[in-house]
């Protein structure tokens, strides 16, 4: 098995927590800051808000391979502050996305990390380091910027 990778992304946004956790937990806000040419879509029915359990699907353009189903579960929902969500099926052998919000200096931090694993042992390990890790700092570097446009930025830390 090949060793986990991680993502972790720090930023401190202008809004206020009740703004963040309604943006946060809102299925539909994922498209609006997913970069277009991932050409991103929620196949599922989706509730306003998520839910410890939440089962979401999805389809992204993957490269080379074409469009591929995505299922997360929503779990571990802590009400205004985190939650995470975990491929069930999709691209990656393993993909745990932890999300936090918390009040700082009159702002909001929003944290990610991602621990992820990807398929194929030895293939997989080549393509992430040609491709996968650089193309998942794209789609982070595009939500932070897009994040910023929609609350402003107070500072981001990487």
């Amino acid at each position: 098995m090949s060793s986990p990778h991680t993502i972790y992304r720090n930023q401190v946004l202008d809004t206020d927590l009740e703004t963040a956790w309604e943006f946060m937990s809102s299925p539909a806000n994922l498209d609006a800051i997913t970069p277009e040419d991932m050409q991103f879509s929620i196949i599922s029915e989706t509730p306003d808000k998520i839910y410890d359990g939440l089962m979401i699907e999805y389809l992204v353009q993957i490269p080379l391979l074409g469009k591929q189903s995505w299922l997360s579960e929503i779990k571990h929902v802590c009400e205004g502050r985190s939650f995470v969500d975990d491929q069930r099926v999709g691209p990656y052998k393993l993909w745990f996305h932890y999300h936090e919000i918390s009040e700082v200096g009159g702002g909001v931090r929003f944290v990610d990390k991602v621990v992820y694993t990807l398929p194929l042992g030895p293939i997989g390990s080549i393509a992430h380091i040609f491709y996968v890790k650089k193309k998942l700092e794209y789609i982070f570097d595009y939500r932070a910027t897009a994040m910023e446009k929609l609350f402003g930025s107070l500072n981001s830390l990487d």
